[in-house]
């Protein structure tokens, strides 16, 4: 009977293959949630520009109350770094409010610039 050697020996590779495994699926798991987030944050980014635009579109407001509400709501939501660059500016009958901003990469942190959304609303008059 041969004595078996190092390639028929299996002591510890259920250890082995269970790190390799965990390792995988937190890696997943963490860029599942990752994902996740980036998504949010582009959601709130949008969401507050839409309120940023009609608030601005208001006939007793203007772009500057609409600027102002949008960085209020993007503050409040996600932090201060995502609300520093939104523009508001007129083309027509509508006001637009543009919002740039890093789209998070590891955690909150990610790429400045990366990141823009935009929306409108008609301006209200007073006739």
């Amino acid at each position: 009977m041969p004595t078996p050697g190092l390639r028929d020996d299996e002591r510890g590779s259920g250890t082995a293959e269970f790190v390799l495994v965990a390792a995988l699926l937190t890696a997943l798991t963490l860029a599942v949630v990752q994902l996740g987030l980036a998504v949010h944050v582009r959601n709130v980014l949008h969401d507050a520009a839409v309120e940023g635009a009609y608030h601005a579109a208001l006939a007793d407001v203007g772009p500057a109350g609409g600027a102002e509400r949008t960085r209020t709501l993007i503050e409040r939501s996600v932090g201060p770094e995502y609300a520093r660059d939104v523009v508001v500016s007129r083309e027509g009958d509508a006001l637009v409010v543009r919002v740039r901003s890093a789209t998070p990469v590891i955690g909150f942190v990610g790429l400045p610039g990366t990141l823009e959304v935009s929306a409108r609303a008609p301006v209200e008059g007073l006739e």
